[in-house]
């Protein structure tokens, strides 16, 4: 069986990490590049950050490639954990892997164009802010062509947002990034916090990260740890969402997930800009235009996650902890 081709468009973040490590943990999956653009943190932290989980993964070969610094008008935002900023010697100690010198703008069109005539088109998982790949679809008509789907973490349906009670952080980051890739006419599979929400990690799958993973796994429980994800008055248990790793579970795992499609809008303007809405039922006469993952096995996703983390040690003679 050939790998899925794809590339991920990243903002690392936490649950960005893990959707990275379990990519590069995943033979089904051939990890072409790595854009980053600004979001969970700036930019500089940004790169660090995903320089840092390449080479903790033991993946310097992996092309990376620094994108936007800002989203495409609004002011900016940063994420909720933004306060982590580029993560510590005592969450990941490596040296990072440094960004080549192609901005990730152009990364993705050369990408996009180079798989527009083969068998298998690049899919692009999204998992920040929509800049770097809104500016690759408005270069040329052609690059839409060589994207077989792209899979979008955010949104916020029946959940409230993560960031204000409207919004997801990613699309109230760059809305109108946001409204030109979903009116791209790429085909689309949306992952909202509904989704994400589904499925939580808690104290006891992080001691098994403690107890039976490699360095790889262990950094990432740390990381999950720093971040203090776990909101028991929202989410009615204990624990917390990695949200960007149900994006590549999905690509690897799609029996564990439902779906139904939908005509997707988002508001760009306004008190409420970066809402998202989607109308499943015709309501509106909007064109359909994605297909939203509506529910996850929560266990079994979790157990193949950590299955996948845990296999993933190739650099642990860098890593040591305290």
């Amino acid at each position: 069986m050939t790998a899925l081709p794809i590339l991920i468009d990243t903002d690392p973040g936490v649950d960005d990490a893990a959707a990275l490590l379990l990519a590069l943990a995943s033979p089904e999956l051939d990890l072409r590049a790595v854009t980053a653009v600004a979001g969970n943190v700036p930019l500089d932290a940004v790169l660090a950050n995903t320089g840092k989980i390449l080479a903790l993964a033991g993946r310097p070969d992996i092309p990376f490639h620094a994108g936007c610094a800002g989203p495409l008008v609004r002011d900016q935002v940063f994420g909720r954990h933004s306060g982590l900023g580029a993560f510590g010697p005592d969450l990941l100690p490596v040296t990072p892997v440094s960004p080549g010198p192609v901005h990730a703008v152009n990364a993705i069109a050369r990408a996009a164009l180079a798989s527009a005539d083969q068998e298998k088109r690049i899919t692009i998982c999204a998992l920040g802010p929509l800049t770097n790949l809104a500016l690759a679809l408005v270069l040329d008509p052609l690059i839409a062509k060589g994207i077989e789907r792209i899979v979008i973490m955010g949104g916020a349906l029946a959940a409230l947002g993560n960031r204000v009670p409207w919004a997801d952080f990613n699309m109230l980051a760059d809305p109108h990034a946001a409204a030109t890739v979903f009116g791209s006419g790429v085909p689309i599979d949306l992952v909202p916090l509904d989704t994400t929400f589904q499925a939580l990690v808690t104290d006891d799958h992080l001691r098994r990260l403690d107890e039976e993973a490699g360095a790889a796994g262990r950094c990432f429980a740390d990381l999950f740890r720093a971040s203090d994800r776990s909101d028991p008055a929202r989410f009615g248990r204990p624990g917390g969402p990695v949200h960007d790793a149900v994006v590549v579970a999905w690509l690897l795992w799609p029996d564990l997930f439902s779906s139904a499609s939908a005509a997707i809008g988002v508001e760009y303007a306004g008190r409420t800009k970066g809402y998202l809405f989607a109308d499943f039922h015709g309501i509106s006469d909007l064109p359909i235009n994605a297909r939203v993952l509506r529910a996850v096995e929560e266990e079994a996703f979790l157990d193949r996650l950590f299955e996948r983390l845990s296999r993933l040690d190739t650099n642990a003679s860098q890593v040591s902890r305290t």
